[in-house]
């Protein structure tokens, strides 16, 4: 696979600030990795991926140091309406990406803008909704869906753009559990069939990770865990203020009995045939 974005020796300090809040970040993604980023509350995730798409340095200012290529773009020298055609960015509150009187006319928004053709717009908008099983809603107000669709609906006006890489901030911030799963499959789905690069900000790992293909942790700035989810388990994740899934507690402690697991299971169907492995 061909690498989507890599980040060499990247340094970042926002305006006003004393200190780097992006400490040497070195890092490389390949297209179609589904990767979930997460760390305690300020150790500079949402930035690291305003990175991304431009947003840092052309909206929010600062200083940025290093190299950072997205998509074949050199970040520093391409500007956001450019690098939206290539990174979509879905945001934790949907209500601050949906504006519109319609589903569809937001959905439509951002080709608007660009003067795609309107036979071409309606495709795009018509296969955005279907695929995030919203098209049935396209007349509908934004103002009368639940969180869960509203979040599918900004998922679909960045799909319509036909973008190369989807971030996502803690979509599912203000979502229960249920919702939160669904919107998960739906990425794994947009990761698998359309081969879009999913970088997925998400505190809630007992629902996100078994989608993810590569799990990232920061701390303070810095990258300190990067690999397979099922083995970055084994490390103590709480020392970087990560919640731990209750099924890996669970396993961490059958290790401690004297089992010995090579991966740590990431959903219950994996928990369940390691179990079975243990009784007989």
């Amino acid at each position: 696979m061909s690498k989507v974005i890599e980040v060499k020796g990247l340094y970042y300090r926002y305006d006003g600030m004393d200190e780097d809040v992006l400490l040497n970040i070195n890092l490389e993604i390949e297209r179609g990795e589904f990767v979930l980023l997460t760390g305690a509350s300020g150790c500079g995730k949402t930035t690291l991926c305003r990175c991304f798409n431009g947003l840092i340095p052309h909206f929010y200012g600062g200083d940025l140091r290093g190299e950072i290529q997205v998509a074949g773009f050199d970040v520093k020298k391409t500007p956001i309406h450019k690098m939206a055609l290539k990174v979509g960015f879905i945001f934790q509150n949907p209500d601050s990406q949906l504006f519109s009187l319609t589903v569809e006319r937001d959905v439509a928004f951002g080709l608007e803008n660009l003067g795609v053709e309107r036979e071409e717009i309606k495709r795009r908008v018509d296969w955005a909704l279907e695929v995030v099983g919203m098209k049935e809603y396209r007349h509908s107000a934004p103002y009368e869906l639940s969180g869960g669709q509203k979040q599918r609906v900004a998922i679909a006006s960045v799909l319509a753009m036909n973008p190369e890489i989807i971030v996502l901030d803690e979509p599912t911030a203000y979502l229960d559990p249920k919702t939160s799963l669904k919107i998960f499959q739906l990425l794994d789905d947009l990761n698998q069939k359309l081969g879009l690069t999913v970088i997925l900000v998400e505190h809630r790992l007992d629902l996100a990770s078994r989608y993810a293909s590569r799990l990232i942790v920061m701390s303070r700035g810095r990258i300190v865990l990067d690999g397979d989810p099922a083995t970055l388990f084994h490390h103590k994740l709480e020392e970087y203020g990560v919640s731990t899934p209750r099924l890996i507690r669970f396993f961490r402690q059958l290790e401690k009995e004297g089992y010995s697991f090579d991966r740590l299971p990431l959903s219950t169907e994996e928990a369940s045939t390691l179990l079975r492995r243990i009784i007989s």
